[in-house]
């Protein structure tokens, strides 16, 4: 039985990136995929671009308009909780609107959580020995390798790239992942492996979760990462820690609250 995978794809004033014509080839050669817009509150004409988009295979396209920009960790999970209602969706992924990950890369990781009973979840990993063709600049590349040293300590797990924007998900373990809100607007994905850690365990996460090599990413201009930005990731990353790591030996929910109100999303970190 064919098992089909819904793609979550959020848009902040996307309207000069998103490659429409991609995303309609993409539909024409494979069945199996519905794919899910999630307009988050653009202030661009990409809410109208995305339900033209839409008018082109109704079947097989769905968009979700937020009023107000909330940050990219709102829109995955909004799109995500949306196609988990859905009876006839099996997997849920999510990819960046900018395609830096191609659809083609991503239907490469839905392969390969199919191909294998075991796994529930699949990424893809731009710093794998066996990555080919990755393609970014000096500054994105050092602001992974600070970012990454300290994912690496709040994680405790052998990751090499948690904030690549190519994940897909078996669809029974969404509700454990997007069931409440997430503290960070771009550090999401470590609070996904950080809630997937205490949900499964570590000795059975490292089981079912498989980092696949890329075989290429290239960064696409426009992002919309600022030094402003940048310079609160830290910040987010000790929210992050306190909240998640038990420090106060507590196993309620998380104690504190996202301290920051961006009027401007923010993409992940690639």
């Amino acid at each position: 039985m064919t098992k089909r995978t819904g793609i979550i794809i959020p848009a902040y004033n996307e309207y000069y990136r998103l490659d429409k014509e991609k995303f309609c080839n993409f539909l024409t050669n494979h069945d199996d995929y519905y794919l899910c817009f999630v307009n988050d509150g653009s202030t661009d004409d990409t809410s109208r671009m995305l339900h033209q988009l839409k008018k082109t295979n109704e079947k097989k396209i769905h968009v979700i308009d937020l009023e107000k920009n909330q940050g990219k960790a709102t829109a995955v999970q909004t799109g995500a909780n949306y196609l988990n209602s859905l009876p006839f969706i099996d997997n849920v992924a999510f990819l960046d609107a900018d395609l830096s990950t191609s659809l083609e890369e991503l239907d490469r990781l839905v392969q390969k959580l199919n191909s294998e009973s075991k796994l529930s979840m699949v990424f893809g990993s731009r710093k794998s020995d066996d990555s080919d063709d990755i393609k970014r600049s000096f500054t994105r590349k050092a602001l992974s390798n600070f970012v990454g040293f300290f994912i690496q300590f709040i994680l405790q797990l052998p990751i090499k790239d948690t904030q690549c924007g190519a994940k897909v998900f078996k669809k029974e373990i969404i509700k454990n992942i997007y069931h409440r809100k997430f503290i960070s607007k771009w550090l999401f994905d470590i609070e996904i492996f950080l809630r997937l850690k205490k949900h499964i365990g570590l000795n059975d996460l490292l089981n079912t979760i498989s980092e696949e090599p890329l075989d290429s990413w290239i960064e696409v201009e426009g992002s919309k990462i600022t030094l402003k930005d940048s310079f609160l990731i830290p910040l987010n990353l000790i929210l992050i820690w306190i909240n998640y790591v038990n420090i106060f030996k507590r196993k309620s929910t998380p104690v504190l609250q996202p301290i920051f109100n961006q009027k401007k999303e923010m993409s992940m970190v690639k």
